[in-house]
């Protein structure tokens, strides 16, 4: 079989980018030992230099406590490299074997065990699938108990870019391995709660071990939200890697922080290309450019992203200007132009005159429907916009405005965590976070997080209480949940029915939470809809308005919701059953409820064995009770008698 030292690789062909060993090394830690093709160009197969974007690639494929377990699984999530700006999606699979076992045993092994993870870096969110073929690869491969065979990950990468192609998005396969069901059974009524945290853009951390049980409950999470997995994490991994303090320093001036830009519609684009942007920008009817994104072949994204230059061999990086006062800034992650958030008040015969106006303005020229999306920093009286390609979401909407663009402009998803990247919970560039984490310092500090996710008790700990109030689910949430967990329920003795049918199923529960996004965003659009909003709490919608990602799908129109049933699809009248329902969440997720729950119970145990262990003394002791008062009742009665004659 082929050996390491194989001359450079071909340009990828397909969605996989790179095929990865990260092993443990007793004095390096873990390091990379082969890459194909090489991570840096002009290295070799075996070096084990890494992209400074990439520098966490080692702790994330080999994870933190990897030796507590004979194998594992790890989801994580890289940042884009150069002029790039699509996520990278890791699968790393995890194994370790005893060096003894091994045929051919290198000078630098000098453990019993040896660890070693066989990682796929595509371009392509299809999780399930890449670890299904990661993991038959990595048992062949540690198989060969000589790890210098490479000939096998070679062949893999060949397989994978030649089978895999971005037509897999639109189908199933793209939900393999995430289970919903399994999701409503574990979470029960808790699962409304989780999807609406996500929806306000909080910090949430999810903790457990092993990683794959934490990925897959995050990522399951995450494919409730109709589009999430196939279009909406293409920019939930922008953050930059910690450097030394001096390096820091000198990065201030030249990098501009993620919260300077705010997003821009396709007229305000225009407006600034006709110079017209002096302080009145106007709304775009139907479509803004976040929603359109750049079709490039896999190939020649690649090569953007190590060459990162424009056709004419320049590099396109523009430097944007500092701010010059207090004034010409907006507030921290403001994300929309007050214009755009202004547009639901506009008449909607307006709202048509302003798109056919703007649309006749538009340039024929030099704004293709393929450019990047453009952002626009906020100025101080300038007159005139900087505009920045390739910053926000950019991601591919439906006709319903889904996915929401809510891991863009700095929310991050990062389905696990390495320990050294910490320091990314408190940065001033992320805004919030849906994380994953094995190690327990992530947990104790409680501070750095909105919410804790703990897998292994299905308990969501919220901090702040005015956030708590917000998540109480009202009575037609309830109803919602009971449903879910009802239909999930039932069969579920039946080893032949469990599972195999619609209703109750993992794509009939993703069928649920959109037909509920969907009516929440038709009733708020609706007028006078203060009534039907009650239904999904109106403390919910307003903080929910607050959000990035609801001023994104605001800053559009969608016809297609005017056809979508605009009320809770369990609104109705209260019945006696909603007060057993508000009964059972009160106990199983307040403190005090749980505390008089376990009271409840303990008291129960207690009760029953001590009936057991003195059921027979108090039992005869009350017979010889009743039997003595019955003779002294007698005796009285004919004392009383005698009295009378």
């Amino acid at each position: 079989m082929e050996k390491r030292g194989a001359p450079p690789a071909a340009p990828p062909r397909g969605p996989v980018l790179h095929i990865v060993v990260v092993g443990f090394h007793h004095k390096k830690g873990c390091q990379v030992e082969f890459s194909y093709p090489p991570l840096k160009p002009g290295e070799g197969h075996d070096s084990h230099s890494l992209p400074e974007e990439w520098k966490y690639l080692p702790f994330l494929a080999l994870p933190d406590g990897a030796h507590n377990y004979q194998e594992d699984t790890v989801f994580f999530h890289l940042p884009p490299r150069c002029g790039d700006r699509t996520t990278v999606y890791g699968v790393s699979c995890y194994r370790q074997i005893e060096a003894k076992a091994l045929k051919v045993r290198q000078a630098d092994i000098t453990r019993e065990t040896v660890q070693k993870s066989v990682c796929v870096l595509s371009q392509l969110p299809l999780y399930g699938l890449l670890q299904a073929k990661l993991q038959l690869i990595t048992h062949a491969y540690f198989e060969e108990k000589d790890f210098s065979q490479i000939s096998i990950l070679k062949e893999l990468y060949d397989h994978m870019n030649s089978s895999l192609g971005s037509t897999l998005l639109e189908g199933s396969q793209v939900y393999l391995g995430l289970s919903p069901r399994d999701l409503v059974l574990h979470f029960r009524h808790k699962v409304l709660i989780l999807f609406k945290l996500i929806l306000l853009e909080k910090k949430v951390l999810f903790y457990i071990s092993p990683v794959n049980r934490l990925v897959g409950a995050l990522m399951t999470v995450l494919s409730l939200f109709p589009g999430m997995i196939e279009h909406g994490l293409t920019d939930c991994s922008q953050y930059r890697p910690r450097k030394s303090i001096s390096e820091d320093a000198g990065l201030q001036e030249d990098t501009p922080r993620l919260d300077d830009y705010v997003s821009v519609s396709a007229a305000d684009t225009s407006n600034a290309n006709l110079g017209m942007g002096k302080g009145s920008r106007k709304v775009a009817g139907d479509h803004s450019l976040e929603g359109q994104k750049a079709n490039m072949p896999f190939s020649q994204s690649e090569k953007t992203c190590n060459g990162a230059r424009s056709s004419n061999g320049t590099v396109q990086r523009l430097k944007v200007p500092s701010r010059t006062s207090p004034a010409s800034s907006e507030s921290d992650w403001e994300t929309l132009d007050p214009s755009v958030l202004e547009e639901s008040n506009l008449k909607e015969g307006e709202r048509e005159n302003t798109a056919s106006e703007q649309a006749e303005n538009l340039p024929s020229k030099g704004m293709s429907s393929e450019s990047l999306p453009i952002t626009v920093q906020p100025q101080a009286n300038t007159g005139y916009a900087v505009l920045v390609p390739g910053l926000i979401s950019g991601l591919e909407e439906d006709q319903y405005g889904m996915p929401l663009a809510i891991f863009t402009k700095g929310y991050l998803c990062l389905p696990y965590m390495a320990l050294q990247q910490h320091h990314l919970l408190s940065d001033v560039t992320v805004r919030g976070f849906v994380a994953g984490a094995t190690n327990i310092l992530f947990r104790q500090q409680k501070h750095l997080s909105d919410a804790i996710v703990e897998i292994e008790d299905a308990h969501v700990q919220i901090h702040d209480p005015e956030l708590r109030k917000i998540l109480n689910p009202t009575t037609a949430d309830l109803r919602f949940a009971d449903y879910l967990v009802k239909h999930v329920t039932e069969n579920r003795d039946d080893v032949f029915l469990d599972g195999t049918g619609w209703e109750g199923g993992d794509e009939w529960i993703r069928a649920q939470f959109s037909a509920y996004l969907h009516a929440l965003l038709a009733a708020v659009l609706q007028p006078d809809n203060e009534k039907t909003l009650s239904d999904f709490g109106m403390a919910f919608v307003a903080a929910w308005k607050n959000t990035h990602n609801y001023r994104v799908w605001n800053s559009n129109k969608h016809p297609a919701l005017a056809e979508v049933n605009s009320s809770h699809p369990f609104q109705g009248q209260y019945s006696v059953s909603d007060v057993k329902l508000r009964l059972s969440h009160s106990v199983q997720n307040s403190e005090r409820g749980k505390k008089i729950g376990n009271v409840m119970v303990s008291t129960s145990r207690n009760v029953v064995q001590t009936g057991k262990a003195v059921g027979q003394s108090v039992g005869g002791a009350f017979t010889s009770a009743k039997s003595a008062m019955s003779s002294w009742f007698s005796t009285f009665t004919q004392s009383t008698q005698s009295l009378g004659d």
